[in-house]
């Protein structure tokens, strides 16, 4: 079974950084492609960052997130990373990473909570 475990968030000052894992089981991490989403209080679910599949060559951000966040990989510890620095309120929302077929399935981990505050 699947399974998509998230960790690393917590309550940081605006400006200030944290690295959020994700934790793959069950899959072998390095053939898909991963893809880091939030959701803030109130909105819809959206991708912010997109890793491609093996070595992770290729990467997309989301305008938003675009020159502070940096997603990577350790496909031998099945782990994808989401580096985020510059940290401002408006990014304060639940983190999730996913696969697009566990997310086609309806699948969702429980996700880390990012707030960002003074």
């Amino acid at each position: 079974q699947v399974q998509l475990v998230e960790s690393g968030g917590g309550l940081v000052q605006p400006g200030g950084s944290l690295r959020l894992s994700c934790t793959a089981s069950g899959i072998i991490f390095r053939r898909y492609a991963v893809t880091w989403y939030r959701q803030a209080p109130g909105k819809q679910r959206e991708p912010i960052a997109t890793i491609s599949t093996g070595s992770g060559t290729s990467t997309n951000y989301s305008d938003s997130v675009k020159g502070r966040f940096t997603i990577s990989r350790a496909n031998a510890m099945n782990m994808v990373y989401l580096q985020m620095n510059s940290l401002k309120p408006e990014d304060t929302a639940v983190y999730y990473c996913n696969t697009d077929s566990q997310r086609d399935r309806g699948y969702w981990g429980q996700g880390t909570q990012v707030t960002v505050s003074s």
